[in-house]
């Protein structure tokens, strides 16, 4: 079970990293192109990723914690 946590841990983080670097992408392409809504939607994607790999790293650390 705990390597369980600890490997969902770690497709959250990797899920997330890609999720924060769509949205700064999207975020980019919608600034040079003038599309706000565009910058929103980038925005929103990209603090959706932060969030996923912060929660993927607190399952991470409380795996380990469990291991000591």
């Amino acid at each position: 079970m705990a390597d369980d946590l600890k490997s969902d841990g770690f497709d959250k983080q990797r899920k997330g990293l890609g999720n924060e670097i769509k949205g700064k992408a999207r975020n980019a392409l919608g600034g040079v192109t003038g599309d706000t809504s565009e910058q929103i939607k980038g925005k929103a994607e990209e603090l959706k990723g932060k969030a996923q790999r912060k929660i993927g790293e607190r399952e991470v650390d409380a795996d380990i914690n469990d291991d000591v």
